[in-house]
Parts: structure tokens; sequence; C-alpha cells
């Protein structure tokens, strides 16, 4: 998957699990894996950054509710 995309949470978190399972399940070749580990420190990091954005979207919300 192309990190230049926009990637939503969801899938990201889904490749992420797909990556774990082979992981786990020890489907991935050595020459893979280095590769994999890093694609999903790239994902993790836009899953934090989305739920930051999200986390300081809602306090706004809810600052602007109790005006």
């Amino acid at each position: 998957m192309n990190t230049k995309k926009t990637v939503s949470y969801n899938e990201a978190m889904a490749e992420v699990e797909e990556i774990l399972e082979k992981i786990e399940n020890e489907e991935l070749d050595v020459d893979e894996l280095a590769e994999k580990v890093q694609r999903v420190s790239v994902l993790l990091k836009i899953c934090k950054d989305k739920l930051t954005k999200t986390n300081e979207q809602v306090e706004q919300i809810l600052k602007e509710m109790e005006n």
C-alpha cells in the first residue's frame, strides 16, 4: 500500500493486524520482515495522528458546547 495515499484509520489498523498475523504465523520471509515492521511503524504513526486530531476536535466541540 502506498503511504502517499490517504489511509483511513480503519484501513491502517486492518493492515497492521494483517502484518502482525503474518509475523505471528511466521509467514514472512526474513527479507520482508524489516520492511513490514517499518510499514507497521508508519501505519501506527498515522493512527496516532488521527486519534490525536480527533481528540482535539472533540475537546473543541465540548468546549464550545459549554459556552
